[in-house]
C-alpha cells in the first residue's frame, strides 16, 4: 500500500490482557493488509517491580481468572505458588521483545505471543535471561547476537524509550491498539476487546474512512497477507 497507514499495538509480555488480546491481533493479521507495530509499554520494570508475595499472587490470581473467562485463553496458575523471592519485573522480555524487533521486525508480534504463551501457560520465567535460548526456536535469528544483545545497555535503553512513546501516545493500560494514517492517529482501543466485538466495528471505520483503497486494506480471502 502506499498509504502510510499502521496499526499500533502496544502492550507487554507480562501483561494477563494482552496475553487475552492476542487471538485478536492474530486474526488482524489474517484480515488485514495493513502492518502491526509494536510498542512494549512497560507493565513493571525496574523500579516498579514487585516480589511475588501473598497479596501480589491473589492480585494476578484474580485478574487471570477474568482474562481466562473473557477470552478463553490457557492459564497455569501454579507459577503463582513461588515464594523464593522472585521479582515480578517485566524489563526483560520487555528488552527481548525490542531485540527481536531490531534483528527479525516481521516476527516481532509472533515473539511477543511466544513470550506469553511461555509465561502463562507453560510456566516459563521470561524474566531470566537463561530461558531464552529456547524461546528463540523457531525465529531465524542468531542465537548468539540476540543474547549479548539481550543484556545490552543500548537494547535496555530502547525499550524505555519505547515506554516512554507508548505513554506519549496516551497508552496509560494495556492493551491499547491505535491506528496511524501519516500524522493522525486514532483509538481502536483501550483495553481488551474480543475479536467479534472489535473486528466488525473496525472493518467498517476503515471501508467508510478509506472507501477509495476499498479491498487493498483487507487479504485476499484464502491468502496470508
Amino acid at each position: 500500500m502506499e498509504r502510510d497507514l499502521e496499526f499500533i499495538y502496544i502492550g507487554d509480555p507480562m501483561c494477563s490482557w494482552c496475553w487475552g488480546f492476542a487471538p485478536v491481533l492474530e486474526r488482524m493479521q489474517e484480515i488485514y493488509e495493513i502492518p502491526i507495530r509494536v510498542v512494549v509499554g512497560g507493565l513493571r520494570p525496574g523500579p516498579d517491580a514487585e516480589e511475588l508475595d501473598d497479596r501480589v499472587a491473589a492480585t494476578l490470581a484474580h485478574h487471570w481468572e477474568q482474562v481466562a473467562h473473557a477470552s478463553g485463553q490457557p492459564f497455569d496458575h501454579s507459577f503463582l505458588d513461588r515464594r523464593d523471592g522472585w521479582i515480578y519485573d517485566t524489563e526483560t522480555p520487555a528488552v527481548a521483545v525490542v531485540v527481536m524487533r531490531g534483528l527479525s521486525p516481521s516476527d516481532t508480534l509472533r515473539f511477543h505471543t511466544r513470550l506469553q504463551r511461555a509465561f502463562y501457560s507453560e510456566r516459563v520465567d521470561i524474566t531470566d535471561p537463561a530461558e531464552y535460548p529456547a524461546l528463540l526456536d523457531g525465529f531465524d535469528v542468531d542465537h548468539d547476537k540476540f543474547m549479548s544483545l539481550l543484556g545490552s545497555d543500548d537494547m535496555r535503553r530502547l525499550a524505555w524509550k519505547d515506554f516512554a512513546e507508548a505513554r506519549s501516545l496516551g497508552a496509560n493500560g494495556f492493551p491499547t491498539l491505535l491506528v496511524r494514517d501519516g500524522d493522525d492517529y486514532g483509538i481502536v482501543t483501550r483495553g481488551y476487546l474480543p475479536a467479534d466485538r472489535l473486528l466488525p466495528v473496525l472493518s467498517d471505520w476503515l471501508l467508510n474512512r478509506y472507501e477509495q483503497s476499498g479491498d487493498a486494506l483487507f487479504c485476499e480471502p484464502g491468502t496470508v497477507c
